[in-house]
C-alpha cells in the first residue's frame, strides 16, 4: 500500500510541477516538464517491476508452504515407508515445478518489459531529435525568407526614390534578380523535400550532355555577385540518363554549399571526367571542412551541424538530404572527403552512357 501512495504522489508531484530553465549561453528558456511523460513511465516502469518481483516472491513462499502442510499430512498417513517417500517426493517435485514455472514466466515477463523500455526510449529520443531539428529548421527559414524579401524591397525602394545612373540601375536589377532566384531555389527546396516525404516526385530521365550542362550551370553561377572565383576543369563529351530538373537543383545545392563555407576568396573547384566507365564530378572547397563523424549525419532532413541560435552560416538543413535523394535515384554515390590543406570535396560517380553516337 505504501508503495502505491508513493507512486500516486510521484505522478501528481510530475503533473502539477512546472519548472522553467534559461539556456545562459543561448538565453533560450524551454521547460523541463518536455521530459516529465517519460519521467513518469519510468517511475510506473520500476514499480511494476518491483511489484512483480515481490508478488512472484510471495507465490513462490506460498506454494512452498502450501506443499509443506501437504508434506506433513503424508507423515500422518498410515502408508509404508515407500509410499510416503513416493508421496513426499511427488510433492517437493511440485514445488520446484511450480517454483521455476513462475521464475521462467517472470523473466519473459521482464524480458519483454526491459525490451518495452528500450524501444520507448530510442522512440522517444529520435522524436525529441526530430522535433529539435524542425525547430532549427523553422528558426533558419524563416531567416532565409526574410534576408532575400528585405534586400529586395530595399533594392526596389531605391530605384523608386533615386534617379541613379544606368550602370548602378543595372547592378541593383541584377541583384534583385539574384535574391529572388534564391529564393526560388528555397522554395523549390521546401517543395521538393515535402514530395520526397510523400513519394509524390517522379523523375523524367532523358540523354544528358553533362559536360555542356556543368559548363552552363557554372556560367551561371560565376554571373551572380561575389561567386566568380571558380577552377573549372571539364572533360568533354560525358553524357548521362537523368532528369535535368533534379540535377539543377543537386548542382546548385552543391555549389552553393561550397560557395557558403568557403572563405572570403571563395576558391571553388569543380571537375568533370571519366573513370572505370564511370562520370566523376568533384566539387571542392577550402573551407571549414566536415568533422568525420558527421559526414553520413549531413545527409539528414534538417541536419545541420552546431546550434542554430548561434550558427552564422545560411542553410535550412534540406540542401543535402535532397542530394542524396537526387543521387540515389540515379544510381549514382556520393561521398564527403577531405580537402587538402583544408576544406572539403564532394565527390559524385555516375553511370556513363556511351558518347559514340554523339
Amino acid at each position: 500500500m505504501s508503495l502505491t501512495m508513493l507512486a500516486v504522489l510521484l505522478f501528481i508531484v510530475f503533473i502539477f510541477t512546472r519548472k522553467t530553465v534559461v539556456n545562459e549561453s543561448t538565453n533560450y528558456i524551454y521547460l523541463v516538464g518536455v521530459r516529465r511523460p517519460v519521467v513518469i513511465f519510468f517511475i510506473l516502469a520500476f514499480y511494476v517491476l518491483f511489484q512483480f518481483i515481490w508478488w512472484a516472491f510471495l507465490l513462490i513462499n506460498l506454494n512452498e508452504e502450501v506443499y509443506s502442510h501437504k508434506i506433513e499430512n503424508v507423515a500422518l498417513k498410515n502408508l509404508t515407508p515407500e509410499q510416503r517417500n513416493e508421496e513426499i517426493n511427488f510433492f517437493e517435485k511440485k514445488i520446484n515445478d511450480r517454483r521455476w514455472m513462475v521464475i521462467g514466466e517472470g523473466g519473459v515477463f521482464l524480458t519483454l518489459l526491459i525490451w518495452g523500455t528500450f524501444v520507448m526510449l530510442g522512440a522517444y529520443k529520435k522524436e525529441r531529435l526530430l522535433a529539435r531539428m524542425q525547430k532549427n529548421f523553422l528558426l533558419s527559414i524563416t531567416h532565409e525568407f526574410k534576408s532575400p524579401l528585405a534586400a529586395i524591397k530595399l533594392y526596389l525602394q531605391t530605384l523608386l526614390r533615386h534617379d541613379l545612373d544606368k550602370e548602378k540601375e543595372h547592378a541593383f536589377i541584377n541583384s534583385a534578380i539574384n535574391d529572388s532566384d534564391r529564393l526560388n531555389n528555397l522554395v523549390e527546396n521546401a517543395l521538393l523535400a515535402n514530395l520526397i516525404d510523400h513519394k509524390g516526385y517522379s523523375f523524367s530521365k532523358e540523354e544528358i550532355n553533362f559536360s555542356a550542362f556543368i559548363r552552363l550551370m557554372t556560367q551561371k553561377f560565376q554571373q551572380m555577385p561575389n561567386h566568380d572565383t571558380l577552377s573549372i576543369q571539364i572533360e568533354e563529351g560525358q553524357f548521362i540518363l537523368g532528369d535535368k530538373n533534379a540535377i539543377n537543383i543537386l548542382i546548385t545545392n552543391l555549389l552553393e554549399n561550397a560557395w557558403k563555407y568557403s572563405p572570403d576568396d571563395k576558391n571553388i573547384s569543380i571537375k568533370l571526367f571519366s573513370m572505370n566507365d564511370k562520370i566523376v564530378m568533384e566539387i571542392g572547397d577550402y573551407g571549414i571542412g566536415i568533422p568525420d563523424n558527421e559526414k553520413e549525419n549531413i545527409f539528414n532532413k534538417f541536419y545541420r551541424i552546431g546550434n542554430e541560435e548561434t550558427r552564422i552560416s545560411k542553410g535550412t538543413g534540406l540542401g543535402l538530404f535532397i542530394c542524396k535523394y537526387i543521387i540515389n535515384k540515379h544510381d549514382a554515390t556520393i561521398e564527403i572527403r577531405n580537402n587538402h590543406p583544408r576544406g572539403t570535396i564532394v565527390h559524385l560517380e555516375f553511370p556513363s552512357i556511351s558518347s559514340t553516337a554523339h
